[in-house]
């Protein structure tokens, strides 16, 4: 019996791909900034390949997407969309690889970071290399969209890697065909086949030394390196302190109550806060951490000004501001934006001494 996205660890969503989304239902005639505040995600902080939104607001928003633009098939719009650099870390690693099963074996070993509670595995028969996808969770109305957006992400990216069709391939999907997939069979480049019993990639054997047009061994070997970290991190972040404070990084209003927090987590405030002093963390305590990474960064990349910042971080004035900003760093937030904005002095390099 699988969990369920209440039950489990919640590893969180990549917020780049729901702000790909919001901008995909602006184009079909939706007030995706709208949605996205009713869901409680601050449309601002959603373009990063870094921040991850909780599951239980990505599946909320993605379902009020279905429901509300009438179009079931938003999975197959978003694989288009998907440009391998979205894919941080893991997307320069695979666009770096030598060949495509360099680049498949990536995606194997690392697809948890960029959808969570998936996991690839590969066979060979017959002559073809079989990629089948797996879920280990339920993910309620999230997981049809999320295989769609994998499975045929996978397929337009092969294009983007090898700057052709990948000839041979197809993809295997369980359960019966859906009634939206039709308007969709004639974009797709390969064959779909649905009513199997596992969703895969099939790809001939003889494909896979298909070479990737970005091959980069130096940048493959380092941004392989970024993905163990991430993956090694990405499991730390697993306790419930973390999914508290992935809630309040992408929240609107900022900074969220307490209730509005333990709400999208399925909890109680008491339940909570318990959970989080077992952590030994606070809210307030996660909020604060949020608020400064927030000043540090409105600070140094815009041109607000205090009261503005005071404004975004929940404050009421300034001066609430700059007190707790000296609390938190020792220092003024104007002192600290002007050491961050002044360039440092090069030094004079010593005169070289004649010689006689």
């Amino acid at each position: 019996m699988r969990a369920s996205v209440s039950t489990a660890q919640d590893l969180g969503m990549p917020a780049i791909y729901l702000h790909l989304l919001a901008e995909l239902l602006h184009t079909i005639g939706v007030d995706e900034r709208d949605l996205l505040l009713r869901v409680g995600l601050d449309p601002h902080r959603l373009n990063s390949t870094d921040l991850r939104v909780s599951q239980t607001q990505a599946s909320e928003f993605v379902t009020r997407a279905i429901i509300e633009s009438g179009e079931p098939g938003l999975g197959i719009m978003l694989a288009r969309e998907l440009k391998m650099p979205l894919h941080g870390a893991l997307g320069t690693a695979v666009m770096s690889s030598r060949t495509l099963e360099d680049a498949l074996e990536l995606m194997t070993r690392y697809l948890t970071l960029r959808a969570p509670h998936l996991q690839v595995s590969k066979r060979q028969n017959g002559g073809n290399a079989w990629y089948t996808v797996s879920c280990g969770m339920d993910l309620g109305p999230l997981q049809g969209f999320i295989m769609d957006a994998v499975m045929f992400g996978c397929v337009f990216m092969g294009g983007q890697l090898t700057g052709q069709v990948v000839e041979g391939t197809r993809v295997l999907r369980r359960g019966p065909e859906p009634a939206y997939f039709q308007r969709f069979r004639s974009q797709l480049p390969v064959p779909v086949e649905y009513g199997a019993s596992e969703d895969a990639l099939v790809i001939p054997t003889s494909q896979l030394n298909l070479p990737i047009r970005f091959s980069n061994d130096q940048l493959a070997a380092a941004s392989r390196n970024q993905c163990e970290e991430a993956l090694r991190q990405l499991t730390e972040d697993a306790g419930f302190a973390c999914r508290v404070r992935r809630v309040i990084e992408t929240s609107h209003p900022f900074p969220p109550k307490l209730a509005r927090v333990a709400g999208t987590l399925f909890v109680s405030e008491r339940t909570l806060k318990r959970r989080l002093q077992e952590e030994n963390a606070s809210f307030q305590n996660l909020v604060d951490q949020v608020r400064l990474e927030r000043a540090g960064e409105l600070l140094t990349t815009t041109r607000m000004n205090l009261s503005q910042i005071a404004d975004a971080l929940g404050y009421a004035d300034a001066a609430n501001f700059t007190r707790a900003f000296k609390r938190w760093t020792g220092t003024s937030p104007s002192r600290y934006r002007n050491q961050a904005l002044t360039p440092p002095v090069a030094r004079p390099e010593p005169a070289l001494s004649a010689t006689t």
